[in-house]
This record gives C-alpha cells, structure tokens and sequence, in this order.
C-alpha cells in the first residue's frame, strides 16, 4: 500500500510540473525551433522563415529556423515525431504531409496520428509552363500538340513528392497522356533545361516560375487553382479548369504541426500567435511578394486544418496508386 501511494505521489508530483512548465510556456530561456524539411533557400524555407519572424513578438520567444531536409519531407518530419511534446519543436510543411502516406511504403511516423495539427498558414497557386520554343500559343492549341505528340513529351519535376511533381501526376490523369517524366534535384534545374529545351513541359509553383514568365524565358499556359489570379504578371492567364480540365484545383498549401501529446494550452498559446503572425502586414505583404495567399479561413485553427489534410491525404492517394509512383 505504502509503495503504491509513494508511486501515486511521484506521479501526480511529475504531472503537476508538467503541467506547470505548460503554463509557463513559452519559457524566457528557451528558443522555439521551426523544422523545415528541405534545403536552405527554397519556397518553403522562405515562408518558414517569414513566419518564424511574425511569431516572435506574439508568442514571446526567441523562434528560429532548422532545416533537416531529405526523402519528400519525411526526415524532417520524423524528428518532430519523435521530438519532446512541449511546443519548442515544431514543423512548418507543405502538402507532403498528405502525400507521404502514399509515396512512401514505409514511414517510421503516422501522419494523421503523430501530429497536433497547429493549423494552415498559406497557399501558393501553381502554373503550368512549357519551353520558350513550344509551337503551342494558348491552352486548347497545346491540348492538340500533346494529342499529337503522344510517348514523345518529356514533363520535368523538381523530384519525388515536389509540388512540380503532384501537379504533373494529376494534369497527366486529366489528359489522360502518359508522359515521360523527368526527375530533377530542385526545381532550378528543372527550369534551366525547360528554358534550354531539353525538356517540354513543367507544373510548378508562382514562387518560382513568375519571374520566368515575366521575363517572358518560358511560355505560360494556365493557372491550377479555382479562379483566375490578380498578380500582374499571370492575370490573363486562365485556369486549367475553365480551359476544359474541370474541377481541375491544385495549390500548394503549407501548415503548421507539434508533436502529438503537446499540452493542448501550449497548443493554444501557439495557434494564437499564429493567428496574429498571419495578420501581420509585413507578414502579407511577404507572402504577396512570394505569390502565396494567407489562410483566413476556419482551417487556420487545428481541427479544421486536420480535417482538410484527411481530405487531401485522400485526394493524393488516389493520384499517387493511380500513377504507380511509390519510393522505398
């Protein structure tokens, strides 16, 4: 009886201090640490960046950027999972969170089960471009040269599980044209061969193809999301669904996560400074500037974030087994 209630005691005294370390979060000796999942200098690590700015001064803490990056995402997110649940470890992803279920057979994570979803920061449309040299001058012209060319069209990406290369598995399944694709590491490669010629077609976020459209390096076809963009340099440009691949909606969205068991009043404090960090005008107007759009929406609190990447993880799989795309 008497070890039973010293064990009683030690438990209740163990849960009192974390629970008062949650109350206390975030600690002024302490530093936030954002995981990036891939390299130093790309779209995502630059909102990751952005953000880890906005959210000093409303979450009360030192918040940095660590990019553990490999294999579509899944390494730095595994260190989340396995990271302390106390809120100084979080990841900032992208749609690889829904993708990862079904490109990788084995995950030494579950996305679904092994995250507190913190909830969704931004969105960024994407473009559908081609080689400075492609005879096609509009959307429909471009569907008639792929008919055409049929087992000939090479269809860049920027890797295994990169934005360019969901897009391309799902205008392919549109098309319903199997096109060659060619796997690059990153998507500035990828451009420099589509402006070179050396390969047909890409689908890739604004962040990294307004520039090229503006300068006019590469010939631009559609936007992938719902309506029509207001940027200067893509307003003309139509969507992929009213130019005859209906509910065609692809962006790329990023969201914020802690690992699963983090108190839910750390949780909180951080979805708060969240809120406030994507009322940021500094904020905005970064994002603008990357052409990404801000969430504003319900899916910036936790629950309807989780919700809309079941949605997603359901979406993607179907595209990814459709493909036969899987990585070891």
């Amino acid at each position: 009886m008497k070890k039973m209630l010293k064990l009683a005691l030690i438990a209740a005294a163990a849960a009192a201090a974390f629970g008062a370390s949650a109350q206390e979060f975030p600690a002024k000796d302490k530093t936030v640490t954002i995981v990036v999942p891939f390299a130093a200098g790309g779209p995502t690590d630059r909102v990751a960046r952005d953000l880890a700015e906005a959210l000093r001064k409303p979450l009360g803490a030192t918040v940095v950027v660590d990019n553990t990056a490999g294999a579509g995402s899944s390494i730095g997110a595994a260190r989340v999972a396995r990271a302390t649940p106390d809120g100084y470890t979080l990841l900032l992803n992208h749609i690889g969170m829904s993708t990862m279920p079904a490109l990788y057979r084995k995950l030494s994570f579950s996305v679904p089960n092994d995250f507190e979803y913190l909830g969704m920061v931004n969105e960024v449309p994407m473009t559908l471009i081609a080689r400075p040299t492609m005879p096609a001058n509009n959307f429909k012209e471009l569907t008639a040269w792929i008919q055409q060319n049929k087992g000939k069209i090479n269809l860049g990406n920027a890797g295994l599980g990169a934005a360019s290369h969901l897009c391309g598995l799902m205008f392919q399944s549109a098309m319903q044209v199997d096109m060659t694709a060619v796997p690059y590491k990153g998507t500035a490669p990828a451009i420099t061969d589509l402006i070179g010629g050396q390969i047909d077609l890409l689908c890739d976020q604004t962040t990294n193809t307004t520039s090229q459209i503006e300068g006019k390096k590469v010939k631009a076809y559609a936007v992938t999301t719902a309506k029509r963009l207001t940027t200067p340099a893509l307003k003309d440009l139509p969507t992929l669904a009213e130019s005859g691949l209906k509910d065609f909606n692809v962006s790329i969205w990023h969201g914020l996560y802690a690992p699963k068991g983090t108190p839910a009043d750390v949780q909180k404090k951080i979805n708060d400074a969240l809120k406030t960090a994507l009322k940021d005008p500094e904020f905005i107007k970064k994002q603008e500037a990357l052409g990404a759009v801000v969430v504003t929406d319900k899916r910036v609190d936790g629950p309807e974030h989780k919700k809309f990447v079941a949605a997603e993880i359901d979406k993607w799989g179907a595209v990814i087994k459709a493909a036969g795309t899987y990585a070891d």
